[in-house]
Formats: structure tokens, sequence, C-alpha cells
């Protein structure tokens, strides 16, 4: 693993780059952030606050601008449906990100608590941009909620079994966002979004569906993937009538509408609170 330039000054015609997905069209429906501008990754690291941004040995300078471009829309998309200013993506500048390095293999992408990285394989991250911030701020977020938990330990899964910390307000409302995600609307039980999660463990013999930062991920970019303004691929994609959905792995339509209603509320308010700091 080396660091690159970030922001490579020439593009070079490498003739022995081969086509890839990363060279695919990505659907995305959006404002335009760039007006046509190319980006390069030092522009990310400073525009969304992220506290270091490393790239593969493998990514060419020609991917580099591909990927930049990708991963700038879609961040901008996120802060934009979350109603964050774009430097809270960063999450104050304690996560890291890596492209084409760090990932796992056969994964489309990992955020790994134990270094605070978000790493997007080459060639087959895109899709899972918001599937994994939302690990990174379940991790992130932890500490707030639970004032004993330990270094890797996720929001979501601290919640099944202990009681948050809830005087501040904002953790109230994330309280109510994990609650419309992994309990039944009277709370006594597991929701049936979570009792399809259990099932599908059953079925694979293994325990993946129903972790509860799984859960919670899958939820959250559901809630990304039914936005009605904004469509981007490279953020958020094989949700919708996929071949997991179709088996119950996402909220279901009736589901998803509490789900976003609790998301939006607790995002929004965070934004407003930001927001008003940095004025």
């Amino acid at each position: 693993m080396s660091r690159q330039s970030l922001c490579p000054q020439t593009l070079n015609n490498d003739t022995s780059m081969k086509s890839t997905r990363l060279h695919r069209h990505f659907k995305r429906t959006g404002p335009d952030y760039r007006f046509g501008d190319q980006v390069c990754f030092d522009e990310l690291k400073t525009t969304f606050g992220f506290k270091t941004i490393i790239l593969g040995n493998w990514v060419t300078k020609e991917e580099q601008y591909l990927s930049a471009n990708l991963i700038y829309d879609s961040l901008a998309d996120l802060a934009q449906i979350l109603s964050l200013p774009p430097t809270a993506i960063g999450l104050r500048g304690t996560l890291n990100l890596a492209f084409g390095s760090g990932g796992q293999k056969g994964g489309q992408a990992h955020y790994a608590p134990s270094t605070r990285t978000l790493a997007l394989a080459k060639n087959a991250g895109g899709g899972a941009l918001a599937h994994e911030w939302w690990h990174a701020f379940d991790h992130y977020i932890c500490k707030h909620l639970f004032g004993f938990s330990k270094a890797n330990d996720f929001a979501s899964s601290l919640w099944l079994t202990n009681s948050p910390e809830t005087v501040h307000p904002l953790n109230q409302l994330l309280d109510q966002v994990y609650k419309s995600i992994l309990l039944s609307s009277d709370g006594n039980k597991p929701s049936a979004f979570f009792q399809r999660g259990i099932h599908l463990d059953k079925q694979a013999h293994q325990l993946y569906y129903s972790l509860p930062q799984e859960l919670t991920a899958r939820a959250f970019e559901c809630f990304v993937a039914h936005q009605s303004s904004i469509q981007n691929e490279f953020l958020v994609s094989d949700v919708i009538n996929s071949k997991l959905d179709r088996a119950g792995g996402f909220p279901l339509p009736h589901e998803i509408q509490p789900i976003t209603k609790n998301i939006e509320r607790y995002f929004h308010t965070l934004g407003h609170a930001l927001h008003s700091q940095s004025n």
C-alpha cells in the first residue's frame, strides 16, 4: 500500500488500461455540483472532511479521475439527502477513505472500525457507498450514545441490549431511528424486518443478515435508494427489486415510511445544528 499523488496533473493515454466496471455509466439524477469540472482526491478530502485518503498501488491516473468525480458527486448527494454540511461526511475528521486499497477479498466495499477506514474496491465499490458510510456513522456515534462502549463497538448492536444515554435531544431522535428499524411498532418484539433477517440467516447457515449493524445499514441504504429527487447508482444500487429485496432483506414499502421519517428527522436536526455552529 502506498499513497499516490492525490491530484494527478495529466491524464495519460494508458494503452494497457482495460475497460472495467469503473468505466461504466452509473445513472444519476441530482444537482450539478461540479459544473463539468474535474475534481481530485485532495478536493474530496477537503470538501468532505476526511482525515486521510489512501489510493492503492494499482489505481491509474485515469481511474483517479473517473473515481474522484463519481465519489465526489455521490458524497455530495448524500450530504444533500441528509441535509448535512459536506464536511460532516468525514465525521469530524475521524473517517479515512481508501480507494483500491484496504478492501476485503470478494467485497464491494468495507468499513474497518479498528482504523476508521471506509474502503471502496476499485472495480466493484460502486453502489455500496451509502451502506458503508452508515457503518462508519454507526461506529462513530456509539461513544455518544453509550459511555461504556469499546473501540470497535457499533451503536446499533449495543442499542439492542443497553439503554442509550438519551438526555441530549439528538440522542433521543437517534434512539427512535434504531427503534423504528429493529423493533415492532409497540416496541415489544423484533421488527418484521429483523425477523426476516433471522430467517435469511437460517437459510444461509450464517450470522449476517440479522446483525443489528447490517440491518440498520440496509435500512439506511434503502432510505437513500427511495429518494425521489436524487438517484445515484454509485452511491447505492441493487436495493429496489433486487434479489435480496425480493427475499425480504430490505424494509418493505410500508416499513420504510416510518424509518425514513425518523432518519430524516434525526439528520435534518443534526444538520441544522451543524450549520448554526458554522455561522
